[in-house]
């Protein structure tokens, strides 16, 4: 595990230009399972994910050419083995699950000693998975292992989700292009990055209907074609630069960003007193924003930013946030209705000298404008949790230091290098 250096109060301010979406990358490489021909990817960000998720294609006899300087990828699959082992199964990646699908169109059969973890983010559960592939046809059994198996294809089938989960939509999408008749999923995520694997299933011949809503119908067909797909901006990555060159008053923009995406999100940096805007598809954060929180028209209750599944404010850009309101005057409240374990990180934060208060395990106050001073952090495995106190080191004057910050690098290539770029004095340690 790496630490990340800080030496901070320097204003970041440039021209920048995001990954591709790591929450479209990784369901798509998995899709591409499901093709009977080569599939050609570009713009695909060198994180550590798609690492062992390459890895294991490789393992089980896909051949894949990864071009890591310019982004591009071209995967084959038409020559796996008869079977694999499930121990080969990416680890330390909650996106394994989105293997579960694929898998059994390509082999019929898993075993699983284990389950796939991802980040701390509090229960994640498979539940949900396995709902789906059983609604669909697939036969589900857990006796000390999991064991799941279809006998041929697929069925179509009907399903109301408990929730609007991405991964358990993604799975379901995934499994019902190659069933045998129609399915719908009601309830289903609508989030971009879900709206672009069911896209790169339409090109590779699927019949998806309901993109961007939360009914999705699949009809089901023989067999999906190869197809190439570009990976768009990653949103996340977007606003990250944005809040970045915010919280130290430099001026920042972000080139191919994503602008259709960011009514909702532009309006959470407003209330915090940060306004962007938009000039074709780039994004810019003006330097020396005033940082005051908006005060509601129904005085007697607390501002708040809520976070929840898309089309709410996206819970992962949630830390973000509450670290520009760490510098703004005024109090804000914030809600994460997604994750229990969402604000386990807030003791660390405190030690720059935040005022924040927990309320529940879903909701916090923050009373911005406080004294600060460099400190010494260490995240739990949650990218944006350890981004967002990365940001407090870089906007304060003096050294801080953001130890085992590696789970940045699961979301952001080169993030260190793309900071420098806009004058950030940062560097990774041992």
């Amino acid at each position: 595990m790496a630490d990340l250096i800080v030496h901070g109060g320097k204003p970041l301010t440039g021209n920048i230009t995001p990954s591709g979406n790591k929450n479209a990358v990784l369901p798509i490489l998995c899709a591409s399972l499901l093709s009977s021909g080569p599939v050609e990817l570009s713009n695909i960000p060198a994180i550590t994910d798609i690492e062992k998720l390459i890895a294991f294609f490789r393992q089980i006899g896909s051949q894949v050419d990864w071009n890591r300087e310019d982004g591009t990828m071209r995967l084959d699959h038409s020559n796996l083995g008869a079977s694999f082992d499930a121990d080969d199964l990416p680890q330390g990646m909650r996106s394994s699950v989105l293997l579960f699908a694929p898998l059994l169109v390509r082999f019929k059969k898993l075993q699983l000693d284990s389950n796939p973890k991802g980040c701390a983010l509090g229960i994640r559960e498979l539940d949900p998975h396995l709902e789906i592939l059983a609604k669909l046809g697939a036969s589900v059994t857990h006796n000390g292992s999991l064991s799941i198996s279809i006998e041929d294809r697929f069925l179509g089938a009907d399903h109301w989700a408990d929730y609007m989960s991405v991964t358990t939509t993604e799975t379901f999408v995934m499994a019902a292009a190659l069933a045998s008749g129609d399915s719908t999923l009601t309830n289903a995520a609508s989030e971009p990055h879900v709206q672009d694997l069911c896209r790169f299933l339409q090109s590779m011949g699927a019949k998806v209907s309901g993109i961007g809503t939360s009914v999705l119908k699949v009809s089901g067909i023989e067999s999906l074609d190869s197809a190439s797909a570009r990976i768009s901006s990653d949103h996340h990555e977007v606003a990250t630069f944005l809040a970045l060159g915010a919280i130290t008053g430099g001026e920042v923009k972000v080139l191919n960003s994503t602008p259709q995406h960011f009514a909702l999100i532009g309006r959470s940096f407003s209330k915090l007193g940060v306004e962007l805007r938009h000039e074709g598809d780039t994004a810019i954060c003006p330097a020396n924003q005033s940082f005051r929180i908006q005060q509601p028209f129904t005085s007697n209750l607390l501002p708040k930013i809520e976070a929840a599944p898309w089309p709410y404010f996206p819970v992962d850009l949630l830390p973000l946030m509450i670290a520009l309101a760490t510098k703004a005057d005024g109090v804000m409240q914030f809600w994460n209705k997604v994750y229990e374990g969402g604000f386990s990180w807030l003791p660390e934060l405190t030690k720059f000298g935040a005022h924040a208060v927990m309320s529940d395990p879903h909701r916090i106050i923050v009373f911005g404008n406080r004294p600060m001073r460099p400190a010494s952090v260490e995240p739990p495995y949650i990218i944006r949790a350890a981004v967002a106190l990365y940001m407090m080191a870089a906007s304060i004057e003096g050294n801080s230091v953001v130890r085992k910050a590696d789970p940045i690098r699961r979301a952001h290539p080169y993030f260190a290098e793309n900071l420098c770029k806009l004058g950030a004095d940062i560097e990774w340690g041992e």
